[in-house]
């Protein structure tokens, strides 16, 4: 009998962890997306610091690579030296754009010059999802980790 109860149990528990692993898809353009954005012709950005931030400098000798436009969590900016890899950015110049810039102008302007809203399928995942770090093949960025 005890045999047959914890055979029971282990199918439970298998079926209830099964369902609970889901994973939300946000792709570049959608409110809720962390990664690399293309500025591209976009209204200026508005940057929660005015210079870049940079944790590994280039070797002497070498000019820095090209600077990139982040949306991330508060938390990832703050603690940018923890969280830069993810993004596959600690040797890079990183301008972080503001929360509401992202959401209310780049937004808005990308879903305007690309003719949707997003599909939701994109390949940055949030939300406890992993995603393949190469969003519409401009992007570097891991989605997130809450801190």
């Amino acid at each position: 009998m005890k045999h047959f109860l914890f055979i029971i149990m282990a199918i439970f528990f298998a079926v209830s962890a099964e369902a609970a692993d889901v994973g939300v898809s946000i792709s570049v353009g959608q409110p809720g997306f962390y990664g690399q954005i293309d500025i591209g012709n976009v209204p200026r950005p508005q940057l929660i610091y005015p210079n870049p931030v940079v944790i590994v400098p280039a070797h002497v000798g070498m000019a820095p690579p090209p600077p990139v436009y982040l949306h991330v969590p508060p938390g990832h900016q703050k603690k940018w030296k923890k969280h830069c890899y993810k993004y596959n950015a600690c040797n890079r110049p990183v301008y972080f754009v503001r929360n509401d810039w992202y959401n209310n102008v780049y937004v808005p302007e990308y879903q305007k010059r690309h003719g949707h809203k997003g599909d939701g399928h994109g390949d940055y995942y949030s939300h406890g999802g992993k995603g393949n770090g190469k969003g519409h093949g401009k992007g570097h960025g891991k989605g997130h980790d809450r801190d």
